[in-house]
């Protein structure tokens, strides 16, 4: 939390959109998206918590369910999570047990992170509502505006280099 978020002496400023404010400010297409995403980390956030989840929950369990087992390696690199911080979240799966930590029979120095049946039915649940989260957070847009907006973010992504899961 930064101290503009935590400390009275820095009141919030009510919530910017996209018809306030001044016309340059408003058709800043960085500003815009830089709006967008906050608004959508909180919904995402919020709607997640309220599950009982987090959004490195789901991006660990969706890479398990796509490629099957891992190394925490390769999950970090997979997942765009970092070692250090991948490390709480798969704790935090294995004491929930939806996923199971075990050395590497190829390599005892590495364990190998897989999801359990358990976690793939949360997984399921929590794919469902992050369906319906998204729904909410693209609520003004047609499907095919939706997938040309992936689309133009996946662009943007890949352009710098930073495909986070």
């Amino acid at each position: 939390m930064s101290s503009s978020e935590s400390d009275p002496a820095f009141p919030t400023a009510p919530p910017m959109d996209g018809r306030t404010g001044p016309a340059r400010l408003r058709s800043l297409p960085t500003r815009l998206l830089s709006l967008a995403a906050t608004h959508s980390d909180r919904l995402v956030n919020e709607g997640l918590a309220a599950d009982d989840a987090r959004k490195w929950h789901y991006a660990v369990l969706a890479t398990l369910e796509e490629s099957g087992p891992a190394s925490q390696a390769e999950l970090s690199r997979r997942t765009g999570i970092y070692r250090s911080d991948l490390v709480a979240v798969i704790n935090e799966l294995t004491d929930r047990g939806l996923v199971e930590r075990a050395p590497d029979p190829g390599d005892r120095r590495r364990n190998v992170i897989t999801v359990t049946e358990r976690g793939r039915a949360r997984f399921a649940r929590l794919d469902e509502l992050i369906t319906e989260l998204e729904d909410v957070v693209l609520a003004p847009l047609s499907r095919p505006e939706r997938d040309q907006l992936a689309g133009l973010l996946a662009r943007l992504v890949d352009h710098h280099g930073r495909r986070d899961g």
